[in-house]
């Protein structure tokens, strides 16, 4: 598992396997965010086997998955209300962390600055970069 922090309070990993969640809960996340389509993976790592391992170690889990090239405002709602009802830390995964990072940019848009939001996820190699003028929009919307 690598974790990758984004801000103080939300960090982004690859696929977590049910293994990994003693060291999500001992590095002190109450939330995590399942960005990954069930399509992309074997059924051990299915969203339903994951959330009944993770809320049995104690922690909330919320279903949102992103699909490459189809993002929806759908999912960008969803995370902004999952990072905003979290009552800690949130860990979110998919394949790479590429998408969680992005949705949530898109989340935080107007709530930080847009460079702050791209470069968060950048030094890690995600691309939020190419919604720039997204972010901006949704920041201007409020």
């Amino acid at each position: 598992m690598d974790i990758r922090p984004l801000d103080a309070t939300y960090s982004v990993t690859p696929q977590i396997t049910q293994e990994d969640i003693p060291a999500i809960k001992a590095a002190g996340f109450t939330t995590v965010i399942c960005n990954r389509p069930d399509r992309e993976i074997p059924d051990a790592l299915h969203a339903s086997a994951m959330q009944q391992a993770v809320e049995a170690a104690g922690l909330a889990f919320v279903v949102n998955p992103v699909t490459g090239g189809a993002l929806t405002m759908e999912n960008v709602d969803l995370q902004r209300e999952a990072i905003d009802g979290a009552t800690g830390p949130v860990l979110a995964y998919c394949a790479s962390g590429n998408r969680s990072s992005i949705v949530w940019a898109l989340a935080l848009a107007g709530r930080q600055p847009t460079d702050a939001l791209i470069e968060a996820g950048a030094q890690y190699g995600y691309q939020a970069g190419q919604f720039r003028e997204l972010i901006d929009r949704l920041a201007q919307q409020g």
